[in-house]
């Protein structure tokens, strides 16, 4: 039997798990309601904190967050193949160092912040601008509502996006170590394993050391925040050994997002995906 028959085979039954009851199939393990009112609570929230700090903030509904988190590594006529050859993630490729709402081209943040918000911010003066940005995203304004629901990252979050989000959601959700109580039920499946040894095997071999897919955009994070001041230099500020250090982590991140895109395609995501039918008895959109 073949490695992908061995790893796609079904579970025998001592050790099939099944999902824990209440464990949901959205971000953090919530199920697509749980999203959509903690999506909405925490709008509220940011809107409320941002009143009191003396700023105009409309609180975005769950389509207009949900529109921002599935912006993730799309444009239009592309597919995601083809955004991940020529953009990686998106990360590194498409930084200027302007705020999201002054982007014009791709950004799944300020997508998620919602048309009316761009417009309340473009409005305000460049001090203004800033001042709202720290009220409302803190130090690093790449970090919105949406991004951090689609990265499952909420540990970068700050102003009163963080606020809102510490009445919402629960303390080790916070944390940058948090991690989806269902991938960790399918990462510990034998055949995910399996897969996952073959995947860290085939990135070693092209220069990659990564555990886990799920390292490398945080990773490609923390690289550009080192060396944008935590995104905010803006490029055109930028001395030539700068922009050569960001052309270079473009380059990287262009190769290793690749790399690993293929490979997740072609061994993580057929294993996961039956892995997943076993634990809800149904498929996973």
């Amino acid at each position: 039997m073949g490695l992908f028959a061995v790893l796609l085979a079904p579970a025998t039954a001592a050790a099939q798990a099944q999902a824990p009851k209440g464990l949901g199939t959205e971000e953090f393990g919530m199920s697509p309601r749980e999203l959509v009112q903690a999506i909405e609570k925490t709008e509220e929230l940011i809107a409320r904190c941002m009143r009191e700090q003396g700023f105009q903030y409309i609180a975005a509904d769950h389509k207009t967050v949900r529109a921002g988190m599935s912006a993730d590594k799309q444009l239009p006529g592309l597919s995601e193949e083809e955004f991940v050859s020529r953009y990686g993630f998106g990360v590194s490729t498409f930084y200027t160092g302007l705020p999201p709402q002054l982007s014009t081209g791709y950004s799944p943040a300020r997508v998620g912040l919602g048309e009316r918000n761009v417009q309340i911010f473009r409005k305000l003066s460049p001090a203004d601008q800033v001042a709202y940005n720290r009220a409302l995203l803190g130090d690093d304004v790449s970090s919105t509502f949406a991004v951090a629901l689609e990265t499952e990252d909420l540990s970068r979050t700050g102003g009163c996006t963080r606020k809102a989000l510490t009445e919402t959601f629960k303390p080790d959700q916070l944390k940058a170590s948090h991690y989806n109580p269902q991938d960790a039920l399918i990462n510990k499946d034998p055949r995910m394993k399996a897969a996952l040894g073959f995947w860290q095997r085939e990135m070693k071999k092209a220069g990659f050391e990564y555990g886990h897919p799920d390292e490398i955009e945080p990773d490609l994070r923390n690289r550009l925040s080192t060396l944008t001041e935590g995104g905010k230099l803006l490029v055109s500020k930028m001395s030539q050994d700068q922009k050569a250090a960001l052309r270079k982590l473009q380059d990287y991140e262009r190769l290793v997002s690749a790399k690993s895109h293929k490979m997740q395609e072609e061994v993580l995501t057929p294993v996961e995906e039956k892995i997943q039918e076993e634990l809800f008895s149904r498929k996973v959109q």
